[in-house]
Order: structure tokens, then C-alpha cells, then sequence
């Protein structure tokens, strides 16, 4: 499949619709977008993983060169270079495009490491960007004489964007940059235009990606009024010609928190003031209070849910990194008692603060699950939560309610902030206790137990009775907790009810289904599932034909197995061949014999 789109890709202009004085020099043609998409979503970008494409170009020069009989010698390397003479057909033109790549995506690889690069690496990077814009301004060069008015085209916009991504990567000549971006833009905006429609979505997925790059450089001129927070949305954004204005991003804003970090010296929390002189807990305090800006924020509804959650993971990795910082101050601290106090409140605060925002999130998984609690499957793919995995999510909310109770009520001389936290906390127990019990008897429910779910319902209408009373009488009660509360009791009432009708029915009914079940019962069974038979389960307390049995209920094997008789037994004498009895001889009576008779014995 992809041998056959690269093939559509390079195909060479037909020689009849070539005027015969151009016979003896073709114009070639080379999709350029479309074969470097798709070569870059097949080896590794579609993951950004540049080593991998790297290694993709590598191989894939190797047979280029292989197959073109264009070695660079056996025993020495012997330089060859790619004129305009040369290029006798399409494929030396994409040995000059897969060199370009290969530097590109060393240097992209370079600069989307963990850490980020090094100056080293960073100097290395550049000069990996100086070679792909060097062998990318050879395929402009060439492609303007041996290709076609559109491979041209093509060639000039990639030759473009590779020198507006090294001034980018540079930090210099802004302008320059704007202006290699707008050419490569105005390119495929054109090419937009024409040639079927996979090609249309290409160009205009490359102007998407490239149109960030256009307004971080003019933001750097001064010739845009962007925010921050636009940037930040802009770097949302996917695509490989974004990496590099992703890492850049990243460096700014690492940087802005860092300025901005030198005059933070407290960190204020439940009236409780905790000063911080490590800078790196400083900048990571920093970006996780960014983030909950972006949750809590106005523009948090409209976010999908799963953006949410990525942001929650942004958060507690920025918290805990804080973490890590305060507890390895906390080893490293001098014997002043008030510094090991402050820094032990500071932790208490964090660990806090992780508690709620732990509690946050795990209440948005709760709405994402009760979203597909009663969703159809229309999609065999399509996951529909179970009530068991609600009430396992409210395990977990009670768990985390409980650990942020014990951690605000440890220590001596709590202030009005964290009991008031305390109490909010309990009272969120309350109410996750009664969703728990009611998702628990819905279970039961749906498993046909009755009268276990109806207990489960009465007992949740009590605990949510109980929490709605509580809510009611505190000073600052949550009214949208409240009105959740009255909307579940509201559900408990009528499930309980129609629980209720449902056992009366089914007791109704029993006498009836008990006796075509007793008359289903069959002596052998013709059913492929082995089941034990009744008479082996003699001992066991089990309904023969209950609502949750699946198979029919065998008695016993008919007809039955042969089994072993005992019988008398045989008395084999291996005595008597081996007794000596006496000699009997000299009780035997003689023969008397005449003399002469002696002669003839």
C-alpha cells in the first residue's frame, strides 16, 4: 500500500503530453506534501518519534543509492554530488529530499528530548537544521529545472519552511522567519486549490500547522497583541511542523515563571502563610496554579472532559515535583526548629491541596461514567459503565475524603479555615456514602436480588435523608451540592419503588415459574456446559432453580457408569508345594519274594 502511494507520488510526466522539443529533457513530477505525510504518520511521527524516522530515511537512502548504482565507493567514500546533470530521473531527486529529512528529523529528535538539549546538543541541533536547509535549497534548485510547475512550487514551500524553522530555532531575524513561513503558507494555500481532494487536505492541514508559527514570530516582532493564554491554546494543537513551536513555547513560559517566581516568597493557604526559598518548588508552584487557572477558569465548561483530565495529570506532576523539592529541603535543613516547621506546614499544604484536586478528578470520572451509565451501545466499541464501577470510583472519593480529613485535623492549633474544611469534608463523605449505597443497590438490581436491593435503597434514602438535613443546616451550604442531593433522593424513591413492585410481581409469579422450572429439569441434560449434578451437590445450599441459573439442572447420569462390585474371596493354598511331609515308607507293608523270584527284580 505505501510502495503504491509513493509510486502515485513520483510518477514521471507521460512523453505524449510532451512537446517534442522537451522530449530529451522531462520534467519530472513529485507530490512533495503528500509523500512526505505519508511516509512521516507510517515510521514514527504519527507517535513523534523522530529516531524512528530518522532510521526510516537512512534505510531508505540506502536503497535509493543501492538502486541508482550511486555508491560512494567500497573500501573509501568517495564524494559524489547531485548536479542538474545528474538528475537523469525522479529518484535522484528524492535522495536529495530524504537527505533533508533525515538532518531534519535528527535535529527534531535532538530537540524533543526529556529534558531538553543541552548547549551541546542545542549547538548540534542548529547545525542538523543548517544541513536540512542546505539540501532542502538544492531540491528547490534542481526541482525549478527538472520538475514540473507544481513539484516546483512544492519544493519552494519546503525549502521555505526548513529556513524559517531554523530562524525560529535561532531566535534571530524574526522578520526573516515571518516571511519564509508566509511564503511557504501562501504556497500551499494555493495548492489548496486544486488536484483531488486528499491533496486539498493536506495543504490545508499544513496551513493550520503553520499559521502558530506565523503569530508566535510576529507576536516576537511586536506586530500582534497575543496573550499568553492564546499561545498556550495554540500549542494544543498537533502536528510535526508544531514540535518545534511546542518546545519553544515550553522554554518561554519555563522562563516567565521563572522571572516571575523571584518575588513569590509565600505560599498563603487556609489563612496559613508558609515562605518558600527553594526557587525550583517556587516555579513549580507556579505552573501548577496555571493550571488549575485553566480548570477552575471561566472557559472550563466549554473544555471536553478529556482535556480536563490531561490538565489534572499536569497539576499533581507539578505538585509533586514541589513535593519532592520541600521534603529534600526538609533532609538537608539545619536544626532550626522554625525552619523545620515551616517547611513540614508547607508539605501539609501541598499534600492538601493534591487531596482536593485528587478529590476533583475523581468526581469528574464519576460524571463521565454516570454520562454512559444508561447510554445504548451503538458503537461494538463503545465502553457502558457498570454500576459496579461507580461504586468502586466512590470507594475511592470516600478513601480520599477521609485521607484530607486526617491530614487538615493533624497538628496542634488549627485555625477556622481547616475546620471548616474538615466539616466540608465529612459532609462530602456523607453524601458519597449515599451515592455509593445507591449505585450498589442497582447493582443488586440488575444481578435480580430483590430484596438486597431494595435494603440497599431503603438504606441509601436514609443516608441521603440524613445528608440533605446536614447540608440544609450548615452556614455555607453548596447549593448545587444540594440540589444534586434532592435529585438523587428523588431517583432513590423511585427505584425503591419499582424494586418493590418488581419483587411483589416476581412473588406473584413464583409458584408458576417454580413448577415450569421443576418440569425443565431433565435426567441427563443435552447441554454442552458441565455443570455438577444435583445428587453432588447434596451439600451445598443452592437454588436447583433459581433466577441466576443458566443451564438446565441435571439430576444424575442415565443410565448410570459402570462402577465396581465386591464379590467372595478366592483362597489360593501357595502352602502346599512347599510343606515336607514325613517319609511313610517303614509303615507300608513289604512284598515277600522266593529265592529265585531275587534274581529276575
Amino acid at each position: 500500500m505505501a510502495k503504491q502511494k509513493e509510486t502515485s507520488a513520483m510518477e514521471i510526466d507521460d512523453d505524449s503530453s510532451i512537446p517534442s522539443d522537451q522530449i530529451s529533457n522531462p520534467k519530472f513530477s513529485v507530490n512533495v506534501l503528500q509523500l512526505l505525510k505519508s511516509a512521516q504518520m507510517q515510521h514514527g511521527l504519527r507517535f513523534g518519534d523522530y529516531a524512528r524516522y530518522r532510521r526510516y530515511c537512512t534505510a531508505r537512502l540506502k536503497r535509493l543509492y543501492k538502486s541508482l548504482k550511486f555508491t560512494h565507493g567500497r573500501l573509501k567514500y568517495t564524494k559524489r554530488s547531485i548536479s542538474v546533470t545528474t538528475v537523469t530521473e525522479v529518484r535522484f531527486l528524492h535522495v536529495v529530499l530524504y537527505t533533508a529529512e533525515r538532518a531534519w528529523s535528527h535535529a527534531m529528535e535532538k530537540k524533543t528530548l526529556p529534558d531538553g538539549p543541552n548547549a551541546f546538543q542545542r549547538s548540534y541541533l542548529i547545525g542538523r537544521l543548517r544541513k536540512a536547509v542546505k539540501w532542502a535549497s538544492l531540491f528547490q534548485e534542481l526541482c525549478s529545472i527538472k520538475g514540473d510547475s507544481r513539484t516546483s512550487l512544492e519544493a519552494e514551500a519546503y525549502a521555505a519552511y526548513m529556513k524559517g524553522s531554523l530562524l525560529f530555532e535561532q531566535d534571530q531575524n524574526w522578520d526573516v522567519a515571518v516571511k519564509c513561513f508566509k511564503s511557504a503558507r501562501a504556497v500551499y494555500e494555493e495548492l489548496g486549490k486544486y488536484g483531488d481532494l486528499e491533496n486539498q487536505v493536506l495543504c490545508r492541514e499544513r496551513v493550520e500547522e503553520l499559521e502558530p508559527s506565523i503569530r508566535y514570530c510576529l507576536h516576537n516582532i511586536g506586530e500582534s497583541n497575543l496573550q499568553t493564554s492564546e499561545l498556550v491554546s495554540i500549542g494544543e494543537m498537533e502536528g510535526p511542523a508544531l514540535d518545534l513551536f511546542k518546545a519553544k513555547l515550553e522554554a518561554a513560559m519555563a522562563e516567565a515563571r521563572s522571572q516571575q517566581a523571584a518575588s513569590m516568597t509565600e505560599f498563603h493557604w487556609l489563612g496559613n502563610r508558609f515562605p518558600i526559598s527553594n526557587a525550583k518548588t517556587r516555579v513549580s508552584i507556579l505552573k501548577a496554579q496555571e493550571l488549575e487557572k485553566d480548570v477552575h477558569g471561566s472557559a472550563a465548561d466549554s473544555l471536553p472532559a478529556e482535556k480536563k483530565l490531561v490538565l489534572y495529570d499536569k497539576i499533581f506532576a507539578a505538585y509533586h515535583e514541589a513535593r519532592s523539592c520541600i521534603r529534600n529541603d526538609l533532609v538537608t535543613a539545619a536544626n532550626s526548629e522554625n525552619v523545620k516547621d515551616e517547611l513540614s506546614g508547607l508539605d501539609k499544604a501541598i499534600g492538601a491541596i493534591l487531596g482536593q484536586r485528587t478529590i476533583e478528578r475523581n468526581q469528574l470520572l464519576v460524571k463521565i461514567a454516570k454520562s454512559k451509565l444508561n447510554k445504548v451501545r451503538d458503537d461494538k466499541n463503545e465502553k457502558v459503565t457498570k454500576p459496579e464501577e461507580l461504586v468502586r470510583l466512590y470507594d475511592l472519593l470516600l478513601q480520599n475524603t477521609a485521607d484530607l480529613s486526617d491530614l487538615v485535623s493533624s497538628g496542634r492549633g488549627r485555625k477556622l479555615e481547616e475546620v471548616a474544611l474538615a466539616e466540608e469534608c465529612e459532609l462530602k463523605s456523607m453524601v458519597f456514602r449515599a451515592e455509593r449505597c445507591f449505585y450498589l443497590a442497582k447493582s443488586y438490581s440488575l444481578a435480580g436480588k430483590r430484596t438486597e436491593a431494595y435494603a440497599l435503597y431503603s438504606r441509601a434514602r436514609s443516608l441521603a435523608d440524613a445528608a440533605l438535613m446536614k447540608l440544609q443546616s450548615a452556614n455555607a451550604a453548596d447549593q448545587v451540592m444540594i440540589k444534586e442531593l434532592r435529585t438523587l433522593y428523588n431517583e432513590i424513591r423511585s427505584n425503591s419503588c419499582v424494586e418493590h413492585a418488581k419483587g411483589i410481581m416476581e412473588e406473584e409469579n413464583a409458584p408458576e415459574n417454580l413448577s415450569k422450572k421443576i418440569s425443565n429439569i431433565s435426567l441427563t441434560g443435552a447441554d454442552k456446559k458441565m455443570e455438577k449434578l444435583l445428587m453432588e451437590k447434596m451439600d451445598m445450599y443452592e437454588s436447583a432453580v433459581g433466577a441466576n441459573m443458566k443451564v438446565v439442572p441435571r439430576i444424575e447420569t442415565f443410565p448410570p457408569a459402570f462402577q465396581s462390585v465386591p464379590r467372595n474371596p478366592i483362597v489360593l493354598d501357595l502352602a502346599y508345594n512347599l510343606i515336607e511331609f514325613p517319609s511313610l515308607d517303614a509303615r507300608m507293608k513289604k512284598d515277600k519274594k522266593g529265592f529265585i523270584s531275587r534274581f529276575w527284580s
